[in-house]
């Protein structure tokens, strides 16, 4: 059946199959946002603080959390960083650190989305239905391999000759974009926005130190290089013959 029948299919389901966990310290915001998710079909949970709110997303089944950064006790980051150790389910974070320095390390630890206070309900409601839709789209078997490195989406895992690589979840998003483009060469601007979504500086140099980070992981143990540099163009992973 095709992807677009099987997704079909599960559009059909009411809303009210889907969670949401909202980590907010503030009353009225959380209230505003549990009365407005609910309104629109959601079912919501609330954690007042970062202790709480860390503990509900690790033991609950939330198809989402909305996750403010600003958080007594255990902030936002330091909530995300712990969650992604054991769960890839969505995040948007939701705060009022709107610099590009607070969206990168969000993103570098694995947030999904960003949306900045103040905003307005019909846009967080349209980032919602994208992050719960990509969340629950059907997925085939997606484990791509090249040579002896296997990338496997659905359980965020890589593997080289049979031996897991640990990688954070930037690290995880850069190779798994290198995989799926493999044999093309991807400019720094183009690898910037799609793993960071951002648009870099051309002065930053975050995309040479993660494939830098990257190599050491992913080529430096091994006899045969994947990960190549382009000069003056960018980077491409492919298998290239030994001369």
């Amino acid at each position: 059946m095709p992807a677009e029948e099987n997704w079909d299919q599960l559009s059909r389901w009411t809303i009210t199959n889907m969670k949401i966990l909202v980590i907010e310290d503030e009353h009225r915001a959380a209230e505003y946002l549990r009365q407005g998710l609910t309104e629109s079909g959601y079912a919501v949970d609330v954690a007042l603080n970062g202790t709480d709110g860390l503990h509900a997303a690790m033991t609950g089944d939330h198809d989402l959390v909305i996750l403010d950064v600003m958080l007594p006790g255990v902030d936002g980051f330091a909530v995300l960083s712990a969650l992604r150790t054991a769960k890839q389910i969505p995040v948007l974070m939701l705060t009022a650190r709107g610099q590009t320095h607070d969206k990168v390390r969000g993103f570098d630890l694995g947030a999904n989305d960003y949306l900045v206070k103040p905003f307005q309900f019909p846009e967080l409601q349209a980032r919602v239905r994208a992050l719960l839709k990509r969340g629950k789209a059907p997925r085939a078997d997606l484990v791509q391999r090249i040579a002896d490195l296997e990338v496997d989406p659905i359980r965020h895992r890589a593997t080289r000759a049979g031996q897991r690589i640990d990688l954070t979840a930037k690290e995880f998003a850069l190779l798994a974009l290198l995989v799926q483009r493999c044999g093309e060469v991807l400019s720094r601007t183009e690898i910037a926005s799609l793993v960071w979504d951002i648009h870099f500086d051309s002065e930053t140099n975050v995309v040479d130190v993660a494939i830098r980070r990257l190599r050491l992981k992913v080529d430096a143990p091994f006899d045969h290089k994947l990960i190549h540099t382009v000069r003056g163009v960018g980077y491409l992973l492919e298998l290239r013959q030994e001369p």
